[in-house]
């Protein structure tokens, strides 16, 4: 290429440049007209985010990936946001955690992102008004589901109206770029868990101890040189380490699943999802009764989880575990109101925990 056709290049990359920002101007005055025709109405709308994100992405001519298009959309609608107020989002902290990965891919950038030492305060940070939303991981491909999210979801007053699927990347990050002399490697009981085969071959003398986050694995091997740490490659920046090995997870198609919780549930986006938690009389075909209205009904159901009810739940009806449900479809939509009203009619207990835009 000629010396002419590259400066001709770039000039015409200097004009889409040029175009770019002042159609982003425009769409950032235009969201502030938005906000004030709606008159301190909440300015998150997962479902209108959602739909948005849709439609870009089925329209997506190439050469982007519909990843990278969702990256893009979501941090200029985080950018648009923030003009008028700066949303609150509290996350499993400390900083560097995948649950951090999950708030910015959701929300953007631009946010306050509120670091909770653990989930409990990520509920009571929204419950109390520290924050707008939270974000909160509730189940991950490996290890199933995360048993405190789905007990603290039955008695809160928050609603989900939200959820992240986030691959898991596993790092092994130390002080020093050396995989010899590694004395302990640190993580979370759930990333430890997700790296057992590749730790059991390549570290299979050194020590696994478990922490609170990845993120405290991190501080704590930036302070001993003869330990390691799990956790996402974020931190080693954060924390001045270096990363030994990338992408060490047993499974490629490691993923966990995050909810995202407020106030209010969303309104109907078109492709919605619904969870809920019912209680079972103790007696013979109580589930498959309770689960029936769902087939009557044609509802799709993605998701069953069992869990022992808490003895201060269990204690208010005569059943001991409780079942959480994910269905397709939003609460408002004809067919799963109907199955809703019956499993009701059935249930020993039931919670509508939200209706919430799928994911892409």
């Amino acid at each position: 290429m000629n010396q002419d056709n590259l400066n001709a290049l770039r000039e015409r990359i200097d004009s889409l440049d040029d175009t770019i920002f002042d159609l982003l101007s425009e769409r950032a005055r235009v969201a502030m007209e938005i906000r004030h025709v709606k008159q301190g109405e909440v300015i998150y709308r997962p479902e209108r985010e959602a739909q948005i994100v849709r439609r870009l992405r089925e329209n997506n001519p190439g050469p982007l990936s519909g990843d990278m298009v969702e990256r893009l959309i979501r941090e200029i609608m985080s950018a648009c946001r923030a003009l008028e107020e700066v949303t609150r989002i509290a996350f499993l902290g400390p900083a560097g955690t995948f649950s951090q990965q999950a708030a910015y891919k959701q929300f953007g950038h631009e946010i306050d992102a509120l670091a909770e030492n653990d989930i409990d305060a990520c509920f009571q940070a929204v419950e109390t008004g520290r924050a707008d939303f939270a974000v909160v991981p509730v189940e991950n491909s490996i290890e199933g589901a995360v048993g405190r999210t789905l007990d603290l979801i039955v008695t809160t007053p928050l609603r989900i109206c939200g959820e992240v699927v986030l691959p898991i990347h596993q790092t092994l990050m130390r002080q020093s770029g050396e995989l010899t002399g590694i004395a302990r490697v640190y993580g979370h009981a759930q990333s430890l868990a997700q790296c057992q085969q590749w730790l059991a071959r390549h570290l299979p003398q050194a020590e696994r101890v478990a922490v609170v986050s990845n993120a405290d694995g991190a501080r704590r091997a930036a302070m001993e040189p003869d330990a390691a740490t799990l956790g996402a490659e974020a931190a080693a920046a954060l924390y001045g380490l270096q990363v030994l090995a990338r992408n060490v997870e047993d499974e490629a198609s490691n993923t966990t699943r995050f909810l995202v919780l407020g106030k209010t549930d969303a309104q109907p986006s078109g492709c919605d999802k619904t969870s809920f938690v019912m209680g079972a009389r103790n007696q013979p075909g109580a589930v498959v009764k309770l689960l029936q209205p769902l087939a009557d009904q044609g509802i799709s159901m993605s998701r069953l989880e069992s869990r022992p009810a808490r003895r201060d739940l269990s204690a208010q009806g005569n059943w001991e575990y409780l079942f959480f449900v994910v269905c397709e479809g939003h609460r408002q939509d004809a067919p799963v109101a109907a199955a809703l009203a019956e499993i009701e009619s059935r249930a020993a207990f039931l919670k509508i925990l939200g209706s919430y835009p799928a994911v892409s």
